[in-house]
């Protein structure tokens, strides 16, 4: 099959990075990809597909291409987690435990200040943690960062990995009107425990809400609570490490390459 992918930009986003990995799972399974794309070369991951560059997607001439596939769409529809982020065990955890807190501050749907506020009520009641952020851009002047043990912005996606899977808690807030949450997804691939907003986007993950601590969307001090449980109690978080396999299987790529096969017949 010869598919093409229309992406308007190649900002680090999920969006991006999602187009990315299914195009490099189709390209594994025996398939022909191009990625068209009126943006710039991307830097911070690599690619197996084929790059053509225009100055305006609706000039693209799709000649043998037996489909062609709007990007936010399938982003949206066919969420993947790159095979490297899995992890069948976890390693020893960390003391003080590494807190990860991921997403633009300047994106009001990502809820980053009730995430500093999670952290702050846990540290209230004497939780210590070790609290990690990351961003795609410089952080913004309303953030606390004397609070912040780390700050990393524009990570590649072999970096963020690696300091992903050297914490040992995600906080994933957000609001209502977010999209698909691929930190949140990349956590569960890696055994990590989350305390998540009980937004629509993150309960899609599954029908059943037992594989994340869950708090009411824009209430920092429940989210608060959930992460003291969490850091209180060593069994829930090995049973959510568990579960969070399970659930994170639908993102593997064999699997979501067959259901794009069978959608794009």
């Amino acid at each position: 099959m010869n598919v093409a992918y229309l992406l308007e930009d190649t900002p680090l986003s999920t969006r991006t990075r999602i187009v990315l990995a299914q195009a490099d799972a189709l390209v594994a399974r025996g398939h022909r990809v191009r990625i068209v794309t009126a943006g710039l070369p991307v830097t911070w991951r690599s690619s197996r597909a084929e790059w053509v560059y225009v100055d305006d997607l609706g000039m693209y001439d799709r000649g043998d291409d037996g489909a062609v596939l709007d990007a936010s769409f399938v982003a949206e529809n066919y969420a993947i987690v790159d095979d490297d982020v899995f992890r069948a065990r976890t390693p020893r955890e960390n003391g003080p435990p590494r807190v990860l807190l991921c997403g633009a501050s300047q994106n009001a749907a990502n809820a980053i200040d009730d995430g500093y506020g999670a952290a702050a009520h846990a540290r209230w009641f004497h939780r210590k943690l070790e609290l990690v952020r990351v961003s795609p851009h410089m952080p913004s002047r309303e953030e606390p960062l004397d609070s912040v043990q780390e700050f990393h912005v524009a990570l590649t996606t072999s970096e963020m990995r690696r300091l992903m899977h050297s914490c040992d808690v995600v906080i994933a807030p957000a609001h209502a009107e977010a999209g698909f949450d691929i930190i949140a997804a990349e956590a569960l691939a890696s055994g990590i425990p989350l305390v998540m907003s009980a937004t629509p986007s993150h309960l899609a993950f599954d029908p059943s809400d037992d594989f994340a601590q869950f708090a009411p969307d824009d209430n920092a001090v429940e989210l608060g609570e959930r992460l003291i449980d969490l850091l209180s109690d060593e069994a829930l978080r090995a049973r959510l490490r568990a579960r969070g396999r399970e659930v994170a299987e639908q993102f593997r790529s064999s699997a979501v390459a067959e259901r794009l096969e069978r959608a794009l017949g």
